[in-house]
């Protein structure tokens, strides 16, 4: 069961999107984790530094979190192919669709972008879907 946490889910949030605005302002760039990490793979463009750093902070957060003491506890209960086939789809997915989650999520539908909101029910319709068919359909 997951741990209800309002307040820390509320207060992540305000961080997710003060990032988001500020690369925005800051940048001109949506904060779409998929985009952000193609502009570190050779060859890099000219913009590479702040990608870089944005990915090496996703990374070193809980890190960081877990150096201060913080218990980080999470299992994964599918088998590691279900992973990898699940996040093959999700690329292709982000091939197709124009973005990631993230990007369409978070920074589309707040500049009222009428791809992201199909996007992102696009996202939701399916993962309601595969969520039935798992735990209904096939037993899992």
């Amino acid at each position: 069961m997951t741990e209800f946490t309002p307040f820390q889910s509320l207060l992540g949030g305000a961080f997710i999107g003060l990032s988001a605005v500020l690369l925005m302002a800051l940048h001109g760039r949506i904060a779409g984790m998929t985009g952000i990490l193609t502009g570190i793979i050779p060859p890099l463009p000219s913009d590479w530094q702040w990608r870089a750093a944005f990915i090496a902070g996703a990374i070193a957060s809980p890190l960081l979190m877990m150096l201060a003491g913080k218990q980080i506890q999470f299992s994964v209960p599918v088998p590691t192919l279900a992973l990898a086939v699940g996040g093959f789809l999700v690329g292709i997915g982000v091939h197709f669709g124009g973005g990631c989650p993230s990007g369409h999520g978070i920074c589309g539908i707040a500049r009222l972008s009428p791809r992201s909101f199909v996007a992102v029910a696009t996202f939701m319709a399916s993962a309601f879907a595969t969520v039935f068919i798992i735990r209904h359909v096939i037993g899992g």
